[in-house]
């Protein structure tokens, strides 16, 4: 495809989904097919010939959309708001358009430097401590889900508190959440190493709206020193999925300050929010954090898949998490490190 073809069938393409766009209302919110409808629908194996684009757009049209859940329908309600925009999407063309893979700032240099500069601004809209900035020891970085982040700092955390009591304590470790934080908290201890037993899903009820209780987060902190385990990492939530429960951050970032754990803040759902002036008290006490999360593919017309997360030290990030191979090495590396 040259140039001019790809002129032609781009304006083709994007017709299509402006179309799509202007007839969403008229598509089931759920899609109506039953498990395996597709297979019927498709040959066995990959076609050996190329098709023309009208052939591409009529399948679509016959066989993928009566298959899609419309995520982008104003009558979807379901999980919590995950809508685009049509700007979003021709940023994704874009990038598409560019492929670029920055795993490093020699790679792309304006991939690197552009992220971090946004994810600042994005950072002083929430009004964020400026040790989250990357003018400082802090910085944001872009992730594909608050799962992922979840998991990052979960090992970063891991990676401080081994260095300093030694590796063989990794059966010590414990970790604090309520019984309403997301369940990526629980795959993160599983991929960690976190042994089962010592992940303290702590109960939750009505009289506190489903808010993490901080006489039980102490007692159970208290309760594990005793029995000589090293608590480690306490994650809050803004936005709870079950609940939509906001935990009391800044409480909670003194009791982790005082016994030394990390503290994550999953605010993946609400964070978004808390640019409004009128919503910004429920990340009130975020400078206790070692490290906060939200999705902008939530309520910031973001495309899926777009999990911004800050840390106070990106060192703990990078020790934990880069290597250093000869073929990744350049100069500038030394001024954005990849991690």
């Amino acid at each position: 495809m040259d140039a001019e073809q790809l002129r032609e069938c781009g304006h083709r393409m994007v017709d299509f989904i402006a179309d799509y766009y202007k007839s969403i209302e008229s598509f089931p919110v759920l899609s109506q097919v039953k498990p395996g409808y597709l297979a019927e629908l498709l040959p066995e194996s990959a076609p050996n010939d190329p098709e023309c684009l009208q052939d591409v757009f009529d399948d679509i049209l016959q066989k993928i959309i009566p298959g899609i859940t419309h995520w982008q329908s104003p009558d979807y309600f379901a999980y919590f708001p995950s809508n685009s925009s049509t700007a979003g999407f021709l940023g994704e063309m874009l990038s598409a358009g560019f492929n670029i893979v920055g795993f490093s700032w020699v790679t792309s240099p304006a991939a690197t430097e552009l992220e971090v500069i946004v994810l600042d601004w994005l950072a002083k809209m929430l009004k964020l401590p400026n040790q989250f900035l990357s003018t400082g020891k802090g910085g944001g970085v872009i992730q594909g889900t608050a799962s992922e982040a979840i998991l990052v700092v979960l090992l970063a955390a891991r990676d401080k508190i081994l260095r300093k009591v030694g590796k063989k304590s990794l059966e010590k470790l414990v970790v604090y959440a309520s019984d309403q934080t997301h369940s990526a908290l629980q795959k993160a201890c599983q991929i960690a190493g976190i042994f089962p037993e010592n992940l303290r899903v702590l109960k939750t009820d009505l009289t506190s709206n489903y808010a993490l209780s901080l006489e039980v987060v102490s007692e159970a902190i208290s309760s594990d020193l005793t029995a000589g385990l090293i608590p480690f990492f306490i994650c809050a939530t803004v936005g709870t999925t079950s609940s939509a429960a906001v935990d009391p951050i800044s409480e909670l970032g003194k009791i982790a300050k005082a016994f030394s754990m990390w503290f994550h803040i999953d605010a993946a759902y609400a964070g978004s929010a808390c640019i409004c002036p009128e919503f910004r008290h429920y990340i009130d006490g975020v400078e206790e954090a070692d490290s906060f999360g939200m999705n902008a593919h939530k309520w910031f017309l973001t495309n899926f898949d777009c999990s911004v997360l800050w840390v106070q030290d990106r060192s703990d990030l990078i020790q934990s998490l880069s290597t250093n191979p000869e073929y990744l090495k350049n100069k500038a590396s030394l001024f954005f490190p990849s991690v």
